[in-house]
């Protein structure tokens, strides 16, 4: 299902092999390397079919993500590529997968707020993704960490296999930070790359219960907007320093049990 991108481009020989080592850009491969391992532990990839990236600490020109052919269980901080908006590789081995070009250079390139963009098709948030009218029904108080921050991407429209199709879904976004991309998947976009791994986290738990919920046969208890609204906001309001402190522990957690994710 996954496909090699293929370009004609040589990286400019500018960079090409540029100084991109920083303690910042150390620090962002380790943060993205841990939220690989980490969605690969709690079942949120498909294959190697899924991508997470984020912006280059001090360039914003350029993004990190990971080599086609890679499981996210694999990954480690130095197999993360470094690439242009043209599809250069200006570090790393090896090159993204197609779709993972094609869809997070647009984003990164027309969405200065998205600094992390995770793409997957993690099974319950996907399930939603396919189901008429709106994913979420706001019965469930995980889901209202995503109250108004949610869009659906209504015109599925095959794989995204050139810029266009990446422009379309970048376009499609709007305003949203969680995107359901119709029979297909999801997208979160955050500030962070903690910001996007504790979203990602989060709404596959609130379409998990939804689901059990819906599978009862009964009818769901919806959350008046007022109360919803109001618990959005008190969940908003400490979300950059919780989600700071979730991806710490996902670092200690791998720290113990697999140190190499940091390599």
């Amino acid at each position: 299902m996954a496909h090699e991108l293929k370009t004609d481009a040589a990286a400019p020989a500018v960079l090409k092999n540029a100084s991109l080592d920083t303690p910042e850009i150390i620090e962002a491969r380790r943060d993205l390397a841990a939220c690989f391992r980490m969605a690969a532990k709690l079942d949120l990839q498909e294959g190697i079919c899924n991508h997470f990236s984020a912006v280059v600490p001090g360039h914003s020109d350029l993004f990190l993500v990971n080599p086609y052919g890679w499981a996210f269980a694999e990954i480690r901080a130095s197999q993360l590529l470094i690439c242009d908006f043209n599809g250069n590789v200006v570090s790393g081995d090896g090159k993204p997968e197609a779709t993972a070009f094609y869809i997070h250079a647009q984003i990164h390139k027309v969405m200065s707020r998205a600094n992390a963009a995770f793409h997957t098709h993690m099974p319950n948030a996907t399930a939603l993704s396919m189901i008429e009218g709106d994913p979420f029904v706001w019965a469930g108080q995980t889901s209202l960490k995503f109250y108004g921050r949610t869009a659906v991407d209504e015109n599925y429209n095959g794989l995204a296999l050139g810029y266009e199709e990446g422009l379309r879904i970048a376009e499609a976004i709007g305003d949203a930070d969680i995107v359901f991309m119709r029979n297909h998947g999801v997208m979160v976009l955050g500030p962070t790359i903690a910001e996007a791994f504790d979203d990602l986290y989060y709404l596959e738990r609130a379409a998990e219960v939804q689901l059990k919920a819906m599978g009862s046969g009964r009818s769901l208890v919806r959350i008046p907007h007022e109360i919803a609204q109001k618990a959005y906001l008190e969940m908003r309001e400490g979300d950059p320093e919780s989600a700071r402190l979730h991806l710490a522990s996902v670092r200690r957690q791998l720290q113990a049990s697999e140190p190499e994710y940091a390599d």
